[in-house]
């Protein structure tokens, strides 16, 4: 799974045109954070297609990053994000973005960016539950 980052002017309009650029490609926004500060708004989206997401962003130019990103699942209990996000600060691994995609009877799925992706996915391994 990929990640992509896009900076953008905080203003009206600006994520109806990602989203509009993205969905006319037939691309499936799978999780989304977005916010804005002062004149800056940050898009964070995870897709079900990043090549074709890849070449519309590009197409439209809109500028962005891309990180790999790696997927757990968390048991459903206190205290699992906090053993999670524990063992990460031990090694020294900072968190970027954190994702809750979803729940079901095997726990809570995560994708987690990362800035040592190799480490933290020693840690993290492909499922925690």
């Amino acid at each position: 799974m990929r990640e992509l980052v896009i900076r953008v002017a905080n203003r009206p309009g600006m994520l109806a045109l990602i989203s509009e650029a993205i969905s006319g490609a037939g691309v499936n926004i799978e999780a989304l954070a977005a916010f804005g500060l002062d004149d800056e708004g940050m898009v964070r989206l995870l897709v079900d297609d990043a090549s074709a997401a890849r070449r519309v962003l590009d197409e439209a130019d809109i500028r962005f990053d891309e990180r790999a990103i790696i997927t757990t699942v968390i048991p459903h209990t206190p205290g699992s994000l906090a053993s999670l996000t524990h063992q990460l600060a031990a090694s020294a691994i900072n968190i970027e973005a954190i994702y809750a995609l979803g729940a079901d009877p095997a726990g809570i799925h995560l994708a987690v960016a990362v800035d040592d992706h190799d480490a933290a996915a020693n840690i993290l391994g492909p499922s925690r539950a």
